[in-house]
């Protein structure tokens, strides 16, 4: 039994500055931030979503949104055989012409919420707009109609160094949450939360949440809080019906550096833990570009990506991942590093025309915005 399109609706938080990847979200929201070479973060959750056959979907954004909203607008399309539509809901001001900024995730809800009612949804299902995964979302919202839960928080074995940077839980043998904390600090507060299977290893949530539409009401009306792990979850344990979903697939939080770069190398290497962007029938979904197939004069390259309407000369690219529209002339050597390209052809007319990388280079290790 496959889930009904109007029975649920999606939320994805979108509005962090993205501290821990700066200075990548120094011009860009952290949801715009490309990905892949031709993908922008956001784009992942929006598939997953579009994937699992959720079409109502609302993304709230706040931190240079412009980007996020013009993006999103010329990627995605619905009409009569496809209904659906995506909302980019922003800070709006009041009445007073004063404008309040979303001080956390539950209260990014909290102000939106008379516009995501609107929605005749049962379940809202929250992503957040900086993970990355291949999620079929209707085996999670199956689980939560089958268990009658009113929120359902999806999870993930993982090790400690992980961990730390998530929100743990511990579950008992019907998947009901008997604890939860978030980002611990302290060895006993670990200690508590390991699995009995392996002990390296702990629950960690992955900040997907299924909430009924009543549940979601009640907590954001009766804690006035502003965060979902740090706050509303630890109310849901006490007074509503609180489950795990066991997630098995690949899921990477890209909020540092490290794992952004990681990430992204690991789609151009061979037997990685990686994004499947390759499933036909479960896409990845971006802007259409209409660009030629890359030019490539006399360049070696080995388990890299080289994106559409790029032109190489280099000596060798290896193990990288070069983006849309790329221009790197002759004699360079790229290796181990993520070019993310550029949105728009330079004019032959411009003084940095071509942009790009030049001739002799050596680049090893590098993100290049």
């Amino acid at each position: 039994m496959r889930i009904k399109p109007v029975e649920v609706a999606t939320i994805i938080l979108a509005g962090g500055k993205g501290k821990r990847l700066y200075p990548l979200t120094l011009h860009h929201a952290k949801p715009a931030v490309p990905y892949g070479g031709r993908y922008r973060l956001i784009d992942i959750p929006i598939s997953n979503a579009i994937n699992s056959n959720f079409c109502q979907i609302f993304i709230l954004a706040q931190y240079l949104s412009a980007e996020l909203e013009h993006h999103v607008s010329q990627s995605y399309y619905f009409d009569l055989f496809h209904p659906g539509y995506i909302d980019v809901l922003t800070p709006q001001e009041n009445e007073k012409g004063e404008r309040t900024w979303f001080r956390g995730t539950a209260d990014a809800v909290r102000q939106n919420l008379p516009t995501l009612l609107k929605s005749p949804a049962d379940y809202f299902l929250i992503l957040s707009g900086d993970q990355i995964y291949n999620f079929d979302f209707q085996e999670l919202i199956k689980q939560a109609k089958e268990t009658h839960a009113d929120l359902t928080i999806a999870c993930m074995a993982v090790p400690r160094k992980e961990a730390c940077r998530m929100g743990l839980l511990k579950l008992t043998s019907s998947l009901v949450v008997a604890s939860f904390v978030e980002k611990p600090t302290q060895d006993k507060e670990f200690s508590l939360y390991c699995l009995d299977a392996d002990p390296s290893h702990y629950l960690g949530s992955m900040g997907i949440y299924v909430f009924t539409r009543q549940a979601l009401i009640d907590l954001l009306t009766e804690d006035l809080r502003n965060d979902f792990g740090y706050h509303l979850i630890q109310t849901a344990l006490q007074t509503k019906k609180t489950y795990g979903y066991i997630y098995n697939g690949y899921w990477e939080d890209v909020g540092t550096i490290e794992a952004y770069y990681l990430a992204n190398l690991s789609l151009a290497l061979p037997r990685q833990k990686k994004l499947n962007t390759y499933d036909e029938l479960n896409p990845i979904y971006t802007r259409p570009t209409f660009l030629p197939g890359p030019k490539i004069e006399a360049t070696q390259i080995t388990r890299s990506i080289i994106c559409e309407g790029s032109t190489i000369a280099a000596q060798d690219i290896h193990d990288s991942v070069i983006g849309l529209r790329s221009h790197i002339q002759k004699g360079s050597s790229i290796q181990q590093s993520v070019i993310m390209g550029n949105h728009f052809y330079m004019p032959p007319s411009s003084p940095l025309y071509p942009i790009g990388i030049g001739e002799d280079c050596l680049i090893e290790k590098a993100i290049i915005d």
